[in-house]
């Protein structure tokens, strides 16, 4: 990952309350240490509490609330899991139009675990390859999606990971997929 920097990418970082703790901070922490400026966004108006496995955990602050986000302001988007977090953004009109927004924009999104229920919600599954935890699969077929038990798939400007143990494989493609947007927000 040392070898491709994404300094001077911006990317949004959705959640709200119940997000799976490592599937934000491991993933952010890739991000920033490769260059990129990350922001949480949420519906939330000052933090956001993390879940840990089976118990509440810390919280974060909110960078940008989801009211003042503008898509066009970040160049990828993260989408951690956890299954109140995604649960709660799929029936969010303004988090689902984010969302969409950057598939709209052919922007890099990387979702994980129960990430991708918002991403069916944008209604991006329909034709691509995606993987996510194991409960998610009826739903991604029914969305249209080819869903696969893999520990990451990387499809038309997606990346997805299955759950927080497939992190160490889904940073890397995450930071490969990011680091070909770079510049192209502000290109165009």
């Amino acid at each position: 990952m040392a070898n491709e920097s994404l300094k001077g990418l911006n990317v949004a970082i959705l959640v709200t309350d119940g997000f799976e703790q490592v599937e934000l901070t491991e993933p952010r922490k890739a991000l920033d240490e490769a260059g990129a400026k990350t922001q949480i966004v949420s519906p939330k108006n000052e933090r956001v509490r993390a879940w840990k496995f089976t118990d509440w955990s810390i919280e974060l602050p909110v960078d940008v609330k989801l009211n003042d986000a503008q898509p066009d302001d970040f160049d990828a988007l993260l989408l951690p899991g956890g299954v109140i977090n995604p649960d709660t953004l799929r029936i969010d009109p303004k988090a689902v139009a984010f969302v969409k927004a950057f598939f709209d924009d052919g922007k890099p999104v990387a979702a994980i675990c129960h990430g991708p229920w918002t991403v069916i919600e944008a209604g991006a599954a329909r034709g691509r390859r995606i993987t996510s935890w194991p409960s998610l699969k009826t739903d991604l077929k029914n969305a249209g999606a080819d869903w696969v038990d893999q520990q990451v798939v990387v499809d038309k400007g997606l990346v997805t990971s299955r759950s927080p143990d497939d992190i160490p494989a889904f940073n890397p493609e995450v930071i490969r997929l990011f680091a070909g947007a770079r510049g192209k927000q502000r290109a165009a």
